[in-house]
């Protein structure tokens, strides 16, 4: 069984010390195989801040998560530098998470995809380009279906709430129903700092199988939306013909993470 810890929107910048510890401590008792950060890793994507969540990352593998997948978020490109938004938007990310801007991971229970859904002509919509959808599709055709198969991208997919529909990544629709033609299992997101769960064919219902979305929160930052806390997803994965997703999200409460709600996946 392969298990995944999800964090996102971390915004460092606007980090709270005490979750960031509260995090350190989870990881440390419960450790992972693998964490995905699904973006917004700082706030103004200023060289200080990408060296502070690269210090956090490096010290989450010492305490017991050996890998990592990372994919850039709307944030993670500067604003208001206008020269370094158009001519280098991805410099103080590359320095300090790697060239790859959409790295894959996979071990003989899974495959994780990731999308780097930004551009600096976009001030924070996502899109799934036709070139992304042709490759995801290709990826699947050649992977084993056995496997947990998923894509993570910064914006969503589906919407829980009406007002977040103008969130959702332009080009959903025609990515989806191809993924769906060849297997996929999840998307995973974050991007609007709430967290859910959801199966994607009660919006796009003509689907040809289920693709569930898993939505993380804001792991680290103040900016919370709502009456949410600050929160990431734990996932535990059973691969095989019968293949099963355990979703776990775990809430900050009293400067450490409890476990908020769980949620059975099938196919």
């Amino acid at each position: 069984m392969t298990s995944i810890v999800q964090i996102s929107d971390t915004h460092f910048g606007t980090e709270e010390a005490a979750v960031v510890q509260a995090m350190e401590d989870h990881v440390r008792e419960h450790g992972a195989d693998l964490l995905i950060f699904s973006g917004d890793i700082t706030q103004r994507a200023k060289a200080g801040q990408f060296a502070d969540a690269q210090a956090f990352v490096q010290r989450l593998h010492g305490h017991g998560i050996p890998e990592t997948l990372v994919i850039p978020g709307n944030h993670d490109i500067p604003l208001y530098n206008v020269f370094a938004r158009f001519l280098m938007p991805y410099r103080n990310y590359r320095r300090h998470f790697g060239e790859d801007l959409e790295p894959t991971f996979e071990n003989d229970e899974v495959l994780v995809m990731g999308l780097n859904t930004t551009h600096p002509r976009r001030h924070k919509d996502g899109l799934v380009t036709d070139e992304q959808v042709q490759a995801v599709t290709r990826r699947l055709k050649q992977s084993d279906p056995n496997k947990v198969r998923i894509v993570v991208a910064h914006q969503p997919f589906g919407a829980m709430v009406l007002s977040d529909l103008s969130n959702l990544q332009h080009n959903a629709d025609a990515a989806l129903h191809r993924w769906a033609d060849e297997g996929l299992d999840l998307v995973m997101g974050g991007h609007i700092h709430l967290p859910y769960v959801l199966p994607l064919s009660k919006q796009y219902t003509a689907l040809s199988r289920e693709i569930w979305m898993v939505q993380a929160g804001t792991t680290l930052s103040s900016r919370v939306r709502g009456t949410s806390p600050n929160s990431f997803n734990r996932m535990k994965l059973h691969p095989g013909a019968d293949k099963k997703v355990c979703v776990e999200r775990w809430d900050l409460l009293d400067d450490q993470f409890v476990l908020g709600s769980h949620f059975n996946l099938h196919w």
